[in-house]
């Protein structure tokens, strides 16, 4: 029986939600682009699919798969909507999430303001019991405790509650007992235990990771819920596909039992389209680069593959300081957030000075231009006044901006900076951009990679906006934007393979090692994770199974992730492991603590299916080849000249073999990209555009490179 041909994949942002449906059978794409619906965004999703579908005369049946991302998990941390959550911690340390790490993240902040936890004391309770590092049971669990327990929170009439015990990780039986009592005393709460959401070493990070997950649980299974009801009544019983942080995608079943997987799953989307279009121009360095209206994130590429992090933060405090948000343990493609997106909001911080977010119009209001309400200066409003963005033909002409209203916007702005309004549009989308180069620039030095020699991909709406301007900063002299670049994470999201990824702390000296043991564990993870990719749909032939290993030298607060064949171990795999370790630890530190001592800590099990094969989508980007701008427009590239009189162009318009010096702008449906002064831009393979840097030469002569 042949498939459905259809993939469909959604993506909800904080002002834009997106749609991209590919056939598979001739490789053609059909693209929605509305606003995001507050407080329910899966209103957006219903109404979007509905136009594509009407729009596009795709019948329901022919769609093969849904997958979807969102920034709801997101959202709900930062904006602290969730549920009402208890945790249950062993006796003595219910305050792990308060005290944290005892570390500040800035020293020389004497005012300096920590997150707050998800779960206020009152509703913390220490439960009689205690499990040795070892696994073996130092205090028996005390039941009738924890059922008096539960007779309180069903007073509180709590919606959710995290279960996080010491070593729970290595035996978790006295999480399983108190989860059975719990279901039992507290029908319809949402329970997460911590030896299944966040199976690992470190107390604050995982009663962390526990909480949130409890805190979204039941926002995410009525959201869920509601998007399963709409697709249905649309005619649509294809399964639904959830896009995870790590790059994979899984069920409906198990998003909704670990939503707190889903905190980065938009963004992975972006960070995958980025992979795709650079190896398909042969670009294996690549920075993913992705704008949109809320948030800007970067992912830097290693050999053509993303690095993936076990570490990472939510909910930030202080937006840019590592250490000030919540600390999550889920598996994530490594992004950094480096900057605002369009329609974050410009004001003058506490020291008078121009600063640009984080706070965001989002889709309600939005920005002033897009005539809704929205009064204060962003991102976008600035883009308009300096001439880059077309009012006429913003989102495909389907929202029209108000020139008038951004110009009011920055009025106050600008009095107060004692400047002219359009030098203060300058500003700010200068100070964006070197924002985001600073932020990039330092994420590559951590890392240890020379960001200058990678090649930018930008997507998201205002990705093409301001990759020139980022480029520059960084040095970068390639930028590609793919075509419908103002969609790109939902592309991405098509690019994804089901999978998912258990881990399971055991540490031990490389010499001491219980193999047996060990690999009673790995079958034990590898075993849950095929139950899961099997119920989505993935034949058990198709799956694939690898293995990563968290090492160190004893002594150590931090590891180094190896990569290492998932097979059975034995003791010649020993000598590998070390050898494997060194390497990648000599990769990392430059050099190797010779004589001392290694242990590993962290073992991971990533059992995935097939990546999709999308194969040559066909863009039909050229409806008649006119490689003459079909119209100019003022349009300001310095801070003193005056505006440009500026060529544009339509992007579906544009032949194979062309090629323009900037400064020149290129309009789509999505997106708009400027070319700045200085660079060239051409077609390149599979329709996407080629963004250079020129050479002095190059300048002179006006000749492609």
């Amino acid at each position: 029986m042949t498939e459905p041909p259809i993939l469909l994949a959604v993506d909800i942002g904080g002002t834009f939600t997106d749609l991209v449906a590919l056939d598979l059978t001739d490789g053609r794409i059909a693209v929605e682009k509305l606003l995001t619906t507050y407080p329910d965004p899966s209103l957006a999703v219903i109404k979007g699919v509905r136009r594509l579908l009407d729009r596009t005369g795709i019948p329901p049946a022919s769609i093969r798969y849904i997958v979807h991302g969102t920034t709801l998990i997101t959202n709900t941390l930062i904006e602290r909507k969730g549920a009402k959550t208890a945790l249950l911690a062993t006796a003595g340390f219910r305050d792990a999430v308060e005290i944290g790490n005892e570390g500040r993240y800035d020293m020389y902040d004497l005012a300096l303001k920590k997150p707050a936890p998800l779960v206020e004391r009152r509703l913390r309770f220490d439960v009689p019991e205690r499990m040795l590092a070892d696994g073996h049971v130092w205090r028996p669990l005390d039941e009738a405790c924890l059922r008096e327990i539960c007779v309180l929170l069903r007073v509180e009439a709590v919606e959710a509650v995290a279960v996080c015990f010491l070593h729970a990780y290595t035996n978790p039986a006295h999480e399983l007992a108190a989860l059975d009592i719990a279901r039992q005393a507290l029908p319809g709460v949402a329970i997460s235990v911590s030896h299944q959401v966040a199976p690992g070493m470190r107390e604050y990070p995982r009663a962390s990771t526990t909480s949130a997950n409890a805190y979204v649980q039941p926002i995410m299974d009525s959201y869920l819920g509601d998007l399963e009801t709409g697709l249905r009544s649309s005619g649509i019983e294809a399964p639904l596909n959830i896009m995870l942080s790590s790059g994979g995608t899984t069920t409906v079943a198990a998003a909704r039992a670990f939503p707190v997987r889903l905190v980065e799953s938009g963004p992975a989307g972006g960070a995958l389209a980025g992979v795709h279009w650079g190896r398909l121009l042969g670009e294996t360095d690549v920075l993913a680069f992705d704008m949109g209206g809320t948030t800007a994130k970067a992912a830097l590429t290693r050999a053509g593959e993303l690095a993936i992090s076990h570490q990472s933060e939510v909910a930030h405090v202080h937006r840019f300081k590592r250490g000030s948000g919540l600390p999550l343990m889920v598996p994530m493609i490594e992004m950094i957030e480096i900057g605002a997106g369009g329609g974050s909001i410009a004001h003058l911080n506490a020291l008078g000075l121009p600063a640009v977010g984080p706070e965001s119009a989002g889709s309600a209001p939005g920005p002033a231009s897009y005539g809704n309400g929205g009064a204060q200066p962003t991102v976008t409003d600035a883009d308009l006044l300096l001439g880059y963005l077309n009012p006429d033909y913003f989102a495909g002409g389907g929202i029209q901006l108000d020139v008038q209203a951004a110009r009011e916007s920055f009025a106050e702005l600008a009095a107060a900076l004692e400047l002219p309004l359009e030098r203060t549009a300058w500003g700010v989308h200068q100070l964006v951009n070197e924002n985001m180069a600073a932020a990039a620039r330092v994420h590559g030095a951590e890392r240890g990679l020379e960001i200058r020699r990678y090649c930018m991909v930008a997507t998201g709406g205002a990705g093409p906006v301001h990759a020139c301007g980022v480029a520059q900063g960084l040095g970068i002299s390639r930028i590609i934007i793919p075509p419908l670049a103002g969609v790109g994470s939902a592309f991405g999201f098509l690019s994804a393979p089901i999978a998912f990824d258990f881990t399971r702390s055991y540490v031990a000296g490389l010499d001491a090692l219980d193999l047996s043991e060990l690999n009673s564990i790995l079958t034990d993870l590898e075993l849950e994770g095929r139950r899961i990719v099997e119920a989505a749909g993935v034949a058990p032939g198709d799956i694939s199974v690898g293995l990563s290993i968290d090492m160190r030298y004893v002594g150590q607060g931090y590891e180094v992730r190896v990569p290492f064949a998932m097979e059975a171990l034995t003791e010649g795999h020993i000598a590998e492991m070390q050898r494997v370790f060194e390497e990648e630890y000599r990769a990392f530190y430059g050099q190797l603590a010779h004589g001392v001592a290694i242990e590993a800590v962290n073992w991971r099990v990533l059992i995935s299916g097939p990546p999709p094969q999308i194969g040559d989508a066909a863009f039909d980007m050229t409806i008649s080849a006119e490689d003459s701008p079909f119209t100019c427009r003022p349009a300001r590239f310095s801070p003193e000249a005056a505006p440009v009189e500026t060529p544009i162009y339509r992007r579906d318009r544009l032949g194979p073999s062309w090629w323009s010096a900037g400064p020149c702008i290129i309009e789509e449906a999505a997106s708009t990209t400027v070319v700045l002064p200085g660079w060239s831009a051409r077609v390149a393979e599979g329709g996407c555009l080629l963004l250079r840097r020129m050479s002095s030469d190059e300048k002179l002569q006006g000749a492609s490179a």
